[in-house]
């Protein structure tokens, strides 16, 4: 018999690729952190000798969900403003709140409460783009999350960085202590085309071909900033975008609601990423990407919750079901996006867009372990035809019961292993006291 160090077995195992994939009664075998087999249950107790062997009857066994956008410090503006159109909330709501509470204090506790809350929800690995992302980066490693770290760059002064320089040495910096690690990786994260020049742009586009590094921007956001693109520059962003060379497959696209024929068509032909954040657009009343069209046409879609200001939660399962509802409507066809599909968002296809996917996003032999248990056996989401169904369109969150990255147990019965839950919930009500002005 071949040694193994995990066993896990379950009702049933999605390993997403192939992409309708159910496997009935089948186990993960795993071995220093990675998936060696998958395979029926009684075949693994005959192959392998595990060390420890686990079973969860009536749970579902998937890839851990990928978050490809968020701001994950953001939590604790949590319903600071709710409501506004994007640049009234941003500039006269959230802007003003940064600059005067941001610090890499608050990025800590920000990012161990997001880190809380995504973790309890099955949600694995993150794209972060915020300030201070060295601190969020440090809190990922240290918890044993996956992430993908945003060298933030905007062209005005922050209480980060005074400007481009400033902002990209310290961006360089961050790649440069990460290099390697077998958790934390790096992306240039230029906020947007109406906060960042061309000279900057053009400057991110030729380190990030030199690094081999993503380029992590929002795009085609709200009506609004096509109309001051076209007034300033003469062209939509994402035409000046292709202009300045960055439109490759390094380049991960962050809303586009704002699309027409011949751009989804230069999207495909150049291999750039969609990231669909469907509940804080829908909040910001931004638009709707048109996600079947886009996917119809080869573009790579992926699946971010934003930041929790403005969705409000950091909750991949409710937004991979609302991300296969909405489609489904702005398509006119019930068939847009199924259940099947909408799962591949939140794991494979976001590890694609990140550059990730040799590594996680599927259940294979030879990518690391990073996987999660979702008990199917509650009333909500009982009987089980179609546990992919089930698991999209009736599941909550709260249904998600075990977590591995890289074969560590990251969340046990719902409850994280190495995280002071307590400690982290009276740090978000001090940031909350001292934000609100309470005494």
């Amino acid at each position: 018999m071949t040694p193994a160090d995990l066993v896990l077995h379950a009702s049933w195992v999605l390993p997403v690729d192939p992409q309708d994939a159910v496997l009935v009664d089948h186990a993960v075998v795993i071995g220093d952190g990675r998936i060696l087999a998958v395979l029926p249950s009684d075949t693994a107790r005959q192959r392998y000798d595990a060390a420890r062997e686990q079973a969860f009857p009536d749970h579902v066994l998937l890839p851990g969900f990928i978050n490809a956008h968020t701001h994950a410090a953001m939590v604790l503006l949590r319903g600071l403003a709710d409501d506004l159109p994007l640049m009234t909330w941003l500039q006269e709501h959230i802007w003003p709140a940064e600059q005067r509470w941001v610090c890499p204090e608050l990025i800590r506790a920000g990012s161990r409460l997001a880190a809380l809350e995504m973790l309890r929800g099955g949600t694995l690995c993150c794209n972060d783009m915020y300030y201070f992302p060295e601190v969020t980066a440090e809190v990922l490693a240290e918890i044993g999350m996956r992430g993908l770290i945003g060298m933030i760059l905007l062209d005005f002064p922050t209480v980060y960085a005074e400007g481009p320089d400033q902002y990209l040495r310290l961006g360089l910096a961050l790649h440069e202590r990460y290099r390697g690690h077998p958790l934390i990786r790096t992306a240039f994260a230029p906020h947007a085309p109406y906060s960042v020049a061309d000279e900057s742009l053009t400057r991110v586009h030729a380190l990030a071909e030199e690094l081999g590094v993503p380029i992590h921007i929002h795009l085609h956001e709200t009506a609004d900033e096509i109309t001051q693109s076209q007034r300033t520059y003469g062209l939509r962003p994402l035409r000046r975008l292709e202009g300045l060379g960055l439109l490759g497959p390094r380049l991960i696209a962050v809303h586009m609601t704002q699309v027409t024929a011949d751009e989804i068509e230069l999207l495909a032909t150049t291999g750039c990423h969609v990231i669909h954040c469907p509940e804080s657009q829908l909040k910001l009343a931004s638009g709707f990407s048109p996600v079947a069209r886009l996917k119809a046409a080869g573009v790579n879609v992926a699946l971010g919750t934003d930041g929790a200001a403005s969705n409000n939660d950091l909750d991949m399962l409710g937004e991979l079901r609302t991300a296969a509802l909405l489609s489904k409507g702005v398509a006119g066809s019930p068939a847009a996006l199924p259940a099947h599909q909408a799962l591949r968002l939140a794991t494979l296809d976001a590890a694609r867009a990140l550059g990730l996917a040799e590594e996680t996003g599927s259940l294979e032999p030879g990518k690391s372990a990073d996987l999660i248990a979702v008990d199917l056996g509650q009333p909500e989401t009982q009987p089980v035809y179609n546990p992919v169904s089930q698991l999209v369109y009736a599941a909550s969150r709260s249904q998600v019961r075990q977590a591995w990255v890289a074969g560590r147990q990251l969340l046990r019965d719902g409850q994280p292993t190495g995280l002071d839950a307590a400690a982290i919930l009276d740090e978000a009500r001090y940031w909350g006291r001292r934000i609100a002005g309470a005494p």
